[in-house]
């Protein structure tokens, strides 16, 4: 009853999907992507189903997208945290350390979700493909925080940076 009633509100609060006019989401991590999704050539056949991100232990993880937390705990001693968005999509955050939320929470763009053991990984998906759940590439949902290059004066005090904008890959 919890969840449901979770899923009520976050589809009256929220719009459903990423796939909004130039919006997209913002990564997880801050951390340079380690090893980019590499979709298998069999169910059973090896690849990577997301995204691993190379951070160090320690690492705070935010959330990219408003949702339900579905799961939270071990998987093969290993921390997982499954939020369902709206859409019905489920991104997973993988191999955390420490998880600051718990099945049924609803979490919105941006909240922490926990800390890194190791490297990240970041996954996608579609639980209302036909057949069982198809992973989907986040590679195109995922936006890339861009930097806007500036000099810094010899003398007198220097100006703080601008804030940094995200930028969408399509």
């Amino acid at each position: 009853m919890r969840r449901v009633t979770a899923l009520i509100l976050l589809l009256a609060i929220v719009p459903a999907g990423p796939a909004r006019a130039a919006q997209c989401w913002p990564p997880p991590t801050t951390a340079p992507v380690a090893d980019p999704y590499r979709e298998p050539a069999c169910p059973w056949c090896p690849g990577n189903r997301g995204i691993t991100y190379a951070t160090p232990p320690g690492t705070p993880v935010r959330a990219v997208a408003a949702g339900v937390v579905t799961f939270a705990g071990e998987v093969a001693d290993a921390g997982y945290v499954v939020v369902e968005l709206a859409n019905g999509w489920r991104l997973t955050y993988g191999d955390l350390a420490r998880r600051t939320v718990a099945a049924g929470d609803v979490v919105l763009a941006g909240s922490r979700l926990g800390t890194t053991a190791g490297e990240l990984h970041f996954g996608l998906r579609d639980r209302a493909a036909a057949g069982p759940e198809a992973y989907l590439d986040p590679t195109p949902h995922l936006g890339v925080w861009r930097y806007r290059v500036r000099l810094i004066p010899l003398a007198g005090e220097p100006r703080p940076a601008p804030a940094p904008t995200l930028r969408c890959q399509a």
